[in-house]
C-alpha cells in the first residue's frame, strides 16, 4: 500500500511540478563562484617604453654629440642658450657623469653633474624644456676609518680600502701643523669620522670629515669641525684653537725636498757657489701649487733663472714666490686677490731647472726666512659664547670615535 502511494506521489511530481521547477531554472541564472582576479580577462595596460642612458663625459665630448641622436641641433643650440644663466652646457667636463632620459625613443630628460654638490636637470614638459639647478641626492652615512702609515698617507688610505680623496680631505685639515712632505714617517696613524656619499648602495665620495686624530711622531693633533653664528665652518683643536694658521705649511700636498733653505749652495747648472733662499720640492710636472696664504700677486710673469714665477704679498709684512712653474692657472695675474690653498700654477722646470721642481721662498718685511722652520701665527679661535656648545659636539664626537674604534679593533691600541 505504502509502496504504491510512493509510486502514485513521485508519478504527480514528474508530471506537475518538473516543469514548474524547469520554468524556474529556465527564467533565472545560476550563480557561479566569481572566477579569481587572474582569470578576469583585463585589457593590458601599456606603459612607456622608459630608457636611461648613463654615461661619463669623454675626452671631447660636446652637448651635441652627446644629445644630437635624440634631439636636432637647434633644439639643442636653444637649450645651450636657455640654460647659460644657470649652466652653461658649453662647460661639460671630462669625467662628470650624465643621464639621458627617453621615452619611447625620445628625450624626456637630461642630468648633467655640475660637481660633487649640484646637478643640471633637463625635463621637457608641455610647454617645452625646464632648466634646473639641484642639489644631488646621496644616501650619506657617518664611518670611521682608522690606519696605520707604512710609507705615505696616500698608501694607508689605500690600504685601508678607502679612496684617494680622504687623504687629501685629511692632508687639508692638518697641512698648518703637518707637512706631509717631510713630517710623515712609519708608524704614524690616524683616524678620522667622515660623511661618506652613496649613490644606488655604491661610494660615490666622501663628504665633510667631522672629527679627525693624526699621530706624527708622537705628537696628537686633533679635528673638530664647527660652523660659527656667521655660518663659517673651520676646523679646531680640543680646546678650541683654530687649526687654521696664517700660512700652509707647504705649498705642495705631497712631493719630496730636493734642495732646502741654505747660504751656501754649488748651483747644479751654473757650477757656482751660491746662497738658496728658499726650499726646492721636486714633484711630477702639472702637480697643483697652492698659495699658502692670502694674499694679493704683485709679480708674475717669465725670466730666464726664475722661468715661469708668482710672486704674492700678504699681511704683516710677509711676501712669497713661487719658480719655475711649468703653466700659470686660469686667471692668474697681477694685482689678483688670492686666497689660502688656492691653485695659482703647475710645477715645471722652466728657467734654470734640472728637473720639474718648485722653488718656494718667503720673506717678512724684507728679511729672508726659512720656509721649514719659521712659525706662522695662527687665527681666531671659538668665540667664548659659542665655547660651550663646541665643547659638548667635540666630547661627542670624541666618544663616537674611541666607540667605534673599540667594536672594530677591540685588541687594538686607541690612536
Amino acid at each position: 500500500m505504502f509502496t504504491k502511494r510512493c509510486v502514485a506521489f513521485l508519478f504527480f511530481f514528474s508530471i506537475f511540478l518538473t516543469p514548474t521547477v524547469s520554468s524556474v531554472l529556465a527564467s533565472h541564472s545560476i550563480k557561479l563562484p566569481a572566477p579569481s582576479t587572474n582569470e578576469l580577462s583585463v585589457p593590458p595596460v601599456e606603459l612607456p617604453d622608459i630608457q636611461i642612458v648613463k654615461g661619463t663625459v669623454k675626452k671631447g665630448d660636446t652637448i651635441s654629440s652627446l644629445l644630437n641622436n635624440y634631439l636636432p641641433l637647434k633644439t639643442i643650440y636653444a637649450l645651450d642658450r636657455q640654460s647659460a644663466d644657470i649652466f652653461s652646457l658649453r662647460r661639460i667636463n671630462k669625467g662628470h657623469c650624465y643621464k639621458i632620459i627617453l621615452q619611447e625613443g625620445n628625450l624626456t630628460g637630461f642630468e648633467y653633474e655640475i660637481d660633487r654638490e649640484n646637478k643640471l636637470v633637463i625635463q621637457k614638459g608641455n610647454q617645452g624644456f625646464s632648466i634646473n639647478q639641484i642639489p644631488i641626492d646621496y644616501d650619506v652615512s657617518l664611518e670611521m676609518v682608522v690606519a696605520t702609515i707604512d710609507y705615505s698617507l696616500f698608501e694607508a688610505v689605500r690600504k685601508s680600502g678607502e679612496r684617494s680623496e680622504l687623504a687629501w680631505k685629511l692632508s687639508d685639515i692638518f697641512a698648518w701643523d703637518i707637512d706631509f712632505i717631510r713630517d710623515i714617517q712609519p708608524g704614524d696613524r690616524f683616524k678620522v669620522l667622515v660623511e661618506k656619499r652613496y649613490q644606488e648602495g655604491k661610494l660615490a665620495g666622501y663628504g665633510k670629515i667631522q672629527a679627525a686624530v693624526f699621530i706624527n711622531k708622537g705628537n696628537r693633533f686633533d679635528a673638530f669641525l664647527h660652523k660659527n653664528s656667521n655660518g663659517v665652518s673651520g676646523y679646531y683643536d680640543g680646546k678650541g684653537n683654530s687649526l687654521q694658521k696664517a700660512f700652509l705649511k707647504a705649498p705642495l700636498a705631497f712631493s719630496r725636498i730636493s734642495s732646502k733653505f741654505t747660504a751656501k749652495r754649488l748651483h747644479p747648472i751654473l757650477h757656482t757657489v751660491r746662497a738658496h733662499p728658499g726650499v726646492d720640492y721636486a714633484a711630477p710636472m702639472g702637480t697643483p701649487i697652492k698659495t699658502v696664504g692670502d694674499g694679493i700677486i704683485t709679480g708674475i710673469g717669465y725670466s730666464k733663472t726664475r722661468g715661469n714665477y708668482v710672486i704674492i704679498r700678504h699681511c704683516n709684512g710677509y711676501v712669497t714666490r713661487y719658480y719655475h712653474m711649468s703653466k700659470f692657472a686660469k686667471g692668474m695675474k697681477k694685482n689678483k686677490r688670492v686666497l689660502q690653498g688656492e691653485i695659482i700654477g703647475h710645477v715645471g722646470m722652466t728657467g734654470l731647472a734640472t728637473g720639474p721642481h718648485l722653488c718656494f721662498g718667503i720673506k717678512k718685511n724684507g728679511k729672508l726666512l726659512d720656509p721649514l722652520t719659521y712659525n706662522a701665527p695662527s687665527a681666531t679661535p671659538v668665540n667664548p659664547l659659542e665655547m660651550e656648545q663646541f665643547l659638548a659636539k667635540a666630547q661627542k664626537l670624541s666618544q663616537r670615535m674611541i666607540a667605534a674604534h673599540k667594536q672594530d679593533s677591540p685588541n687594538k691600541e686607541s690612536v
